[in-house]
């Protein structure tokens, strides 16, 4: 029979959690010491969330025995998406009656009865709970309650947009209609939506008969404005007919789309100066060897060419990246795959790194490693962006180690450093396309913020799944999952 609900362990543990929040931590961090709590608590092997958008879902956090899952998409239209977002809101589920793939992975694992509870904003649902058992016995009904409870609180920190969603194209924005206000003369606030409150922290009882707490741009003129907590609004405003002079204002949350255009921005300051080192220096090397051919030794010739060979290798990386992005975007998921020696496939593309990474592998693939499924050719691009990743944010010298195991279900390798390190809030930020780091990375460790999202495009084609998780002692551990063949 399942273990009874640990009432007390649950509100200890939340309480911490909550505490976490007042002392300013929010987004995946909070999320996953949550489910930490609530696991041991209910009596599950292990917990997991589903971020979800207009595209699909991705495992974001999870717990226990569903770990190795971290990073994996469930597309819309996948029969065990469909499966496991229909019915009630909260409900028991048994593995062998999810239809696909995932129900034989998590077979696999003795995992066969999960709680299902759908974390929803508005009637939208922004992602799914998922507490799952290694029997089949009827569930504790508190389980129930206490799971359905803990989406509702996830589904609120969606609402306050605190660090979630973890991906900018979720569906919470959508979820919150535009604000709406009515203002007199003086700029108070006459009426304040629901929306409102969502969009700007404030709730009805805080912001009528006060001054609107942004600025208001003049009749049929939109205004973008920046809060005190970062976030962007978009602003526009006009007049009400009728005797008075009240006025409306209709604003809504592009936080998001700042950031695209940021990004954007940035993509095209960075490449511009990655492009521009190494032409710069094969010109100058050039015009050495065209003004100065018959006064230069030979030595000094060969040098020349050598660099200029170096710095032509690093220019066509770019291109390579540029074009790949390019590609990757209009190519469709599902590319026909075959069976590969995984390990012999590691070993061949090695020769090929960058010199500079190429001396820093150390290899440690078992020889009973079974056959992966996917394309052989590829994997090159895959362990080339991983390892000249983990090279860049590590010490020069210092060890890339590069593993590989497997499960019943899938083909694992991994790529670790000992370098910085990757703050659990990043993790699944890292993915996105043009994204390095806060501000102070993006000064100190040069590159268009193309690998990893080539690396998640290229391995979800050929029905896998990447993610990343700071290293115990230091560092980053990137880990590919590939179906066994």
């Amino acid at each position: 029979m399942p273990e009874r609900t640990d009432y007390a362990a649950l509100i200890a543990g939340h309480t911490t959690v909550i505490k976490m929040i007042n002392a300013g931590d929010s987004g995946l961090p909070v999320l996953t010491r949550l489910l930490r709590v609530v696991q041991p608590a209910i009596g599950a092997a292990s917990l997991a969330f589903v971020e979800f958008a207009p595209t699909g879902g991705r495992v974001i956090a999870a717990t226990g025995a569903a770990e190795w899952a971290i990073g994996r998409p469930l597309p819309a239209a996948d029969p065990a998406t469909v499966c496991l977002l229909s019915g009630p809101p909260v409900r028991q589920v048994r593995v062998d009656r999810i239809p696909g793939a995932l129900a034989d992975e998590l077979a696999d694992r003795g995992l066969l009865r999960m709680i299902v509870a759908r974390a929803e904003i508005g009637g939208l649902t922004v992602g799914s709970l998922h507490a799952l058992y290694p029997d089949g016995d009827p569930d504790d009904t508190s389980q129930h309650a206490v799971v359905g409870y803990v989406a509702s609180c996830i589904a609120h920190m969606y609402g306050d947009q605190t660090g979630l969603p973890v991906h900018g194209d979720g569906p919470v924005v959508a979820a919150l209609a535009d604000g709406l206000a009515v203002v007199d003369r003086d700029h108070h606030v006459r009426l304040w939506n629901p929306a409102a409150a969502q969009v700007t922290g404030r709730s009805t009882g805080e912001a009528l008969n006060r001054p609107l707490p942004f600025p208001l741009p003049p009749p049929g003129q939109v205004l973008d404005h920046r809060m005190p907590d970062g976030r962007w609004l978009r602003v526009t405003s006009g007049e009400l007919p009728g005797p008075g002079t009240l006025r409306v204002v209709t604003f809504r949350d592009i936080t998001d789309q700042q950031r695209r255009d940021h990004d954007r921005d940035l993509f095209v300051a960075v490449t511009s100066h990655e492009l521009r080192t190494p032409v710069t220096v094969i010109k100058g090397y050039a015009d050495t060897l065209t003004d100065h051919w018959e006064s230069l030794h030979d030595d000094d010739r060969r040098q020349a060419a050598r660099i200029i060979g170096q710095r032509a290798n690093e220019l066509a990386r770019l291109v390579d990246r540029l074009l790949s992005a390019a590609a990757t975007d209009s190519r469709p998921g599902g590319e026909p795959t075959t069976p590969f020696d995984l390990a012999d496939a590691l070993r061949a593309a090695v020769p090929d790194l960058p010199a500079d990474v190429r001396h820093r592998i150390v290899l440690d693939l078992p020889d009973d490693l079974p056959k992966a499924r996917g394309d052989r050719h590829i994997l090159a691009t895959v362990l080339t962006e991983l390892s000249t990743n983990a090279g860049k944010y590590s010490l020069p010298g210092t060890p890339i180690e590069v593993g590989a195991s497997a499960s019943d279900g899938t083909v694992t390798f991994r790529v670790a450093d000992r370098g910085i390190g990757i703050r659990p809030e990043h993790v699944e930020r890292a993915f996105d396309r043009f994204w390095q780091g806060e501000s102070g990375d993006r000064r100190r460790y040069p590159g268009a913020g193309l690998g990893l999202y080539l690396v998640r495009q290229i391995v979800e084609q050929q029905n896998g799944w990447v993610s990343l998780r700071p290293r115990i002692g230091g560092g980053t551990v990137a880990e590919v999952r590939l179906p066994r063949g």
